[in-house]
């Protein structure tokens, strides 16, 4: 579904309440409401067609009969399950939730998701692992005067941009953000080396004796350059479900992150008039031991899952780039982009065909990154996939339920009195359209804001009464 684009939020205002009215007339609102109140109050909704047929197989007798002719505006909203805030916050909630869950899972353990609670035991650190210098950019150093002579506030937009554009390495700052992906692959090679190493063991012995995870996040410094944050941790050579050996310490990984960092490097050859290049990671590494409770040196498994969840559901928008695909360079003169941003993104097309397999024109609005913003080792705990597959099956749970009362109420055979083979399902779902009108908008930004009061308002009081709990054990 396409709506006309509105220039000023009083024309916003006026074609919402306009379309509010037509809505009301319509006569199925509350149905139009609970639709909306079932996406969590998704902002850019899938639009659905068809039916779907409950049939007894021996005697074709229709059981239940689901159809969206009875829907408002014959059609099935469901949510668009896009994980970036700026495009749906109500589903990136939902993928955020995922995310804290994934990684909590792995540093708390969680039996439910296939990890035991004895993975605490287990060396873990949260390690950020940053980009090289491009050139100087205006920045808060300790809140000391910048390079420039003065102190910014943290919303000075000057934040992150070169002190001397024609003298900022912008074609080296988007082939690093392309090739970082393949940069962390190769750390954690060394990473395992190193370990390996460590203990006086081969490469081949290492797997045996012990095995590197992690999950990790990406985010966007105010330069556009991409770091990552990772938890990583050593367990046994079974993964979670083993303790690992004694020389695993987390000391040792410590050591072993910072100098593999160190290491790893990705080679780039020469390119009509681009030099060859290495690109390394920057000097700027960080590693954190994890705790349970926090102690003043070392950050929580509860900060940790936070902080991880909060930054997959990003994108570039620290440097206020858009958050979808410029298929068109000339694109750009429109997108009122400032000029850091806008410089990066020309550079991506500048570059685009001298490596052609990188796809750099393509990600240009990620600034050349084209890798995940959050993935995790095969080993580190349960998967998205899964995540997602517990909260299906909760759902059609709740509708089996309902439709076994249906046909109790009905007086037809229940559901939990046919055998399954006895049953035969018959649909058809065509994809009809997305998005929102401007009285729609307005009813889903409605319900997407109250379930944040409803969150907020339980968190606080979660927060209150353990509060309590710790003030009068």
């Amino acid at each position: 579904m396409t709506t006309p684009t509105l220039t000023s939020a009083a024309e916003r205002e006026h074609a919402a309440a306009l379309d509010l009215a037509r809505l009301s007339a319509r006569g199925d609102l509350p149905q139009l409401v609970d639709q909306l109140r079932r996406t969590s109050g998704c902002a850019n909704p899938v639009h659905l067609q068809g039916f779907r047929t409950l049939l007894h197989a021996p005697t074709g007798q229709i059981l239940h009969r689901y159809a969206t002719d009875t829907e408002p505006g014959h059609r099935l909203r469901v949510a668009c399950g896009n994980r970036r805030a700026s495009r749906c916050p109500s589903c990136a909630h939902t993928y955020a939730g995922d995310t804290f869950h994934l990684i909590r899972a792995g540093l708390v353990g969680d039996t439910t998701k296939g990890v035991p609670v004895s993975v605490r035991d287990h060396p873990r650190v949260f390690a950020t692992l940053t980009a090289p210098s491009f050139g100087p950019v205006h920045n808060r150093p300790d809140h000391a005067p910048c390079r420039c002579g003065h102190q910014h506030q943290v919303t000075d937009p000057l934040l992150g941009t070169p002190l001397d554009v024609e003298r900022y390495d912008y074609p080296r700052a988007v082939l690093w953000n392309n090739h970082a992906p393949e940069l962390w692959r190769r750390f954690t090679i060394y990473l395992r080396r190193d370990l390996a190493q460590a203990a006086g063991l081969t490469r081949k012995e290492f797997a045996d004796h012990a095995r590197v995870s992690f999950g990790k996040v990406a985010e966007y410094q105010r330069r556009g350059a991409v770091h990552f944050h990772a938890v990583i941790r050593i367990d046994g050579p079974d993964g979670p479900t083993t303790a690992p050996p004694a020389w695993a310490t987390v000391a040792l990984l410590d050591r072993a992150i910072r100098s593999a960092a160190r290491r790893t490097f990705v080679p780039l050859e020469a390119a009509a008039d681009m030099p060859a290049l290495v690109l390394r990671w920057g000097t700027q590494v960080d590693v954190r031991p994890i705790k349970a409770f926090g102690d003043g040196s070392a950050i929580t498994e509860q900060a940790v899952a936070s902080y991880v969840a909060k930054y997959a559901t990003k994108s570039a928008e620290a440097t206020e780039s858009v958050d979808r695909r410029i298929t068109e360079r000339h694109d750009l003169a429109r997108l009122g982009l400032p000029e850091h941003t806008r410089r990066l993104i020309e550079t991506c097309w500048d570059l685009d065909d001298l490596y052609p397999h990188r796809l750099l024109a393509h990600w240009s609005h990620m600034l050349g990154f084209r890798g995940h913003f959050s993935s995790k080792s095969p080993s580190y705990s349960t998967t998205l996939g899964a995540l997602r597959q517990v909260r299906a099956d909760f759902r059609a749970e709740q509708a089996r339920a309902d439709l076994r009362e249906r046909l109790l109420a009905d007086g037809l055979p229940g559901l939990d009195d046919l055998p399954e083979a006895e049953t035969l399902v018959l649909a058809h779902w065509a994809y009809s359209g997305s998005g929102l009108t401007p009285g729609e908008s307005l009813l889903a930004a409605g319900i997407a804001e109250q379930l944040e009061h409803n969150r907020t308002t339980a968190r606080e009081e979660s927060q209150r009464l353990a509060q309590d709990k710790e003030e009068h054990p």
